[in-house]
């Protein structure tokens, strides 16, 4: 754990970070884009030159500041290093959203301490806002340049709640039929992070996924525990690992998803 003194130098480092991305954004890369496949005819996963320049221009920004930590990203990877800390970069997540124009795509980044993330930030240019922790226990979401709490809906239920999910082609008909109870409350769209900060906010009650990488979701997880909620992998695991992932605002829901996942579970 970090000490209170230094999460404050941090948030306060993240808070400017996304200030300069979105004017980054605007000023440089609000233009034409070039596109390519990474999965090269095996597929689709596209990469944009903004992915590359977004992540360029973090990393330039985490080394001035903070020149001994250790920089993963999706685009770049990353090099071996003796510090404790580790920033985990999604330059743009929610690539496809970016390409055809959808507003929802959202830069990623959190800072791990000895491998546990402790800081994250949600940043969406073009809706103006950004999410962010401040403390294990403080979330906020920054809107049009003003900052609010955010708490999850603690008070949801199962019979209730709104839940939100995307499987990405990880779970064949055969299996999704073995989650019916999932299936009929899937009412909500799936909005890669911003599904995630929704929830942190308390506009959604669950929020399930499959085949994060560490880039997806470490950004979301201090910001997420911050707000109260719950995150887990499908087999209830630590969710720094990635993977399939359920957010959920209390035990009773998160308990009774888990136990609804279990066919389905790897």
């Amino acid at each position: 754990m970090i000490k209170s003194s230094d999460y404050k130098a941090y948030s306060k480092f993240i808070e400017s970070l996304a200030k300069k991305l979105t004017k980054f954004y605007y000023s440089k890369l609000n233009k034409p884009f070039k596109i390519s496949n990474k999965l090269k005819g095996k597929g689709y996963d596209p990469v944009t030159s903004a992915d590359k320049a977004f992540e360029k221009f973090i990393r330039k920004e985490i080394k001035k500041k903070f020149p001994t930590h250790q920089v993963i990203g999706e685009e770049f990877g990353y090099k071996k290093s003796k510090s404790e800390f580790s920033w985990v970069i999604d330059p743009i997540d929610g690539t496809r959203s970016f390409v055809i124009g959808n507003p929802t795509w959202s830069n990623l980044i959190s800072l791990n301490y000895k491998g546990d993330p402790v800081l994250g930030l949600a940043n969406f240019p073009i809706l103006k806002k950004f999410y962010f922790n401040t403390s294990f226990n403080s979330a906020y979401v920054s809107e049009n340049g003003k900052k609010r709490r955010i708490k999850v809906n603690h008070k949801a239920t199962f019979s209730n709640m709104k839940l939100s999910a995307a499987f990405h082609g990880s779970l064949s008909l055969n299996q999704q039929k073995k989650i019916p109870q999932i299936l009929k409350r899937m009412q909500f769209p799936c909005s890669d992070a911003l599904s995630y900060s929704h929830f942190a906010e308390g506009k959604l009650d669950v929020v399930i996924q499959c085949g994060n990488k560490i880039w997806d979701i470490h950004a979301l997880i201090p910001i997420i525990r911050a707000a109260g909620g719950i995150t887990t992998t499908w087999k209830n695991d630590n969710a720094k690992k990635a993977g399939n992932i359920i957010c959920s605002a209390n035990k009773s829901i998160h308990n009774k998803i888990l136990k609804i996942l279990k066919p389905v579970s790897k």
